[in-house]
């Protein structure tokens, strides 16, 4: 049977693991995967569409889409989900000890539309009263150009610098990077001493697990081969559940970790059997969360639903009808 060509760019991650080494096919594809980091993949796809289908920021598709931009669709697969408490750093004797002290202060971000950023500010301002106007962000360049919310202080880095060593010279207060600084322990620490702590009881109280990224097809070729985003969906899905079944063995630990089978029935215990979960229904207070964000900090031009980010034919209903007939 002739197969669909398909070039796919994204991360190497364990859940994506199985479709690079060919253990899982997506019916009818014939695949091409390029494990590619997160941020050349999005400036690629989104500058020049390079690819059929790719990994992709969510904050920059609902962005691109809030602007009337459809050249891509998403199909409910989240490559990448991060609590991101763990991303604010300050220096190690900085007198900055709690999310308040920040008004006021100079706050690092390498893209101020990124999804790490959207998701810090919007705890900084629910949870701790601290709004984007109350700090001076510095930021470098945007992987896309957009017009700067207003009521916002923006300074860009300087050409021959870097956030990381701005931070490290004092000339900024606080970094928020999702790439652990290089004097992390030394000279910079996490403003959350204990972020797992603070993380944990984050979710128990609001029961979102922040989604970074999601998986986007150009929408030319969905509208063409609608079938082709079931067919990826079902695909990262088998992926997923080999990892986690892997993950989860005794006999011989597959990861490098010493009490992994301990870390995975404690999280189990917190987010129930399915620990990383692909579907709209599954993940709606994370999405409804993010959305507000990005409307709340004026970088999407109006509030997004989320029935108009994902392909219309992933849903319960396919699974459901299964069920029911007895061939699922």
């Amino acid at each position: 049977m002739h197969k669909l060509p398909l070039t796919l760019a994204c991360g190497r991650y364990d859940r994506t693991q199985a479709l690079i080494d060919g253990r899982v096919q997506p019916d009818g594809v014939d695949l091409t995967f390029l494990p590619l980091r997160p941020g050349e993949t999005f400036w690629r796809m989104l500058n020049h569409g390079e690819f059929d289908a790719s990994e992709m920021s969510l904050s920059s598709y609902t962005i691109l889409r809030s602007e009337g931009d459809t050249r891509f669709i998403a199909i409910p697969v989240f490559p990448s989900r991060i609590f991101r408490h763990s991303a604010l750093y300050v220096r190690s004797d900085a007198s900055i000890e709690s999310p308040e002290d920040l008004k006021g202060k100079r706050v690092g971000v390498g893209d101020y539309q990124m999804t790490a950023a959207v998701w810090v500010r919007g705890f900084l301002t629910h949870d701790y009263g601290v709004k984007p106007e109350d700090i001076v962000w510095v930021t470098g360049k945007p992987i896309h150009s957009i017009k700067p919310p207003t009521g916002l202080t923006l300074q860009s880095i300087p050409a021959d610098t870097t956030l990381e060593a701005m931070l490290e010279r004092g000339e900024i207060d606080a970094l928020i990077s999702v790439m652990i600084p290089r004097g992390f322990g030394k000279t910079v620490r996490r403003l959350f001493r204990d972020s797992r702590k603070v993380e944990i009881e984050y979710y128990r109280k609001t029961r979102i697990f922040p989604i970074m990224h999601t998986l986007v097809l150009k929408t030319e070729l969905y509208k063409e081969k609608p079938w082709l985003a079931v067919s990826l969906y079902q695909a990262f899905c088998r992926a997923r559940d080999i990892a986690h079944r892997s993950m989860y063995d005794t006999d011989a630990l597959t990861v490098s970790l010493p009490w992994i089978i301990d870390e995975v029935e404690g999280t189990r215990g917190l987010f129930g059997p399915q620990l990383w979960d692909y579907s709209i229904e599954g993940s709606l207070p994370t999405l409804d969360a993010l959305l507000a964000y990005l409307d709340e900090q004026k970088l999407s031009k109006r509030r997004m639903s989320v029935d108009e980010l994902f392909v219309p034919n992933i849903g319960p209903g396919l699974a459901e009808y299964l069920h029911a007939t007895g061939e699922a």
